[in-house]
């Protein structure tokens, strides 16, 4: 649909948006966008972070449950050698 619009149909858009809105509402449109912008790569940060920091305390977890039963198992293994 917008395959045949071109350099000279964009300008002519450019220049009806800025007479319609003037320079002063599109500075502060596009100020708003970048702020969006950054809010959205931030918030992608902390999600990250909260993932990996979800992730490291499931591995956590599953260590220390692991951890006493091998050490358990490793104890009853050395008695029975000792027994033989």
């Amino acid at each position: 649909m917008f395959n045949n619009i071109g350099l000279p149909g964009l300008l002519l858009i450019a220049v009806v948006v800025l007479i319609l809105f003037g320079r002063g509402k599109i500075t502060s449109l596009m100020g708003e966008v970048g702020r969006g912008i950054t809010a959205f790569k931030k918030g992608v940060e902390e999600g990250k972070e909260e993932v990996e920091d979800a992730i490291e305390d499931k591995a956590a977890s599953v260590a220390r449950d692991v951890t006493p039963e091998a050490k358990a198992g490793d104890a009853k293994e050395s008695k029975d050698e000792a027994k033989i």
